[in-house]
């Protein structure tokens, strides 16, 4: 009933910044919670930043500082801002949404370099 389409991945330097965008379709007025997650190459899937309805607002620790997870007005887009990136950033990126439902974009992968 939702679908997530995600862009911006690309290759980033360290330090330097990249936004991702995510855009539902669908029931988007049924979403209560966007987030964010990441997946680096041997790793657990990591919840990096989530957004609900009403605007509350979380970080994981690793990107606290760093990263900015926002949505349009419309609420059906979500981005994150990742500023200060560093290689251990590497992964690849997953939009959420949630109705409780839990929806997932195809992934985008966000390299940074060394």
């Amino acid at each position: 009933q939702v679908q997530l389409v995600e862009s911006g991945g690309g290759l980033g330097q360290a330090g330097g910044s990249l936004r991702l965008s995510c855009v539902a379709s669908g029931s988007i007025f049924s979403i209560n919670v966007m987030a964010w997650y990441r997946q680096a190459s041997g790793k657990q899937r990591e919840l990096v930043a989530h957004i609900t309805s009403r605007d509350t607002i979380s970080y994981a620790d690793s990107v606290k500082g760093r990263f900015t997870i926002s949505r349009a007005n419309a609420k059906n887009a979500v981005y994150l801002q990742m500023n200060s990136l560093k290689p251990d950033d590497t992964a690849v990126y997953f939009c959420s949404a949630s109705t409780p439902r839990q929806y997932w974009g195809q992934g985008t992968q966000v390299t940074v370099s060394s």
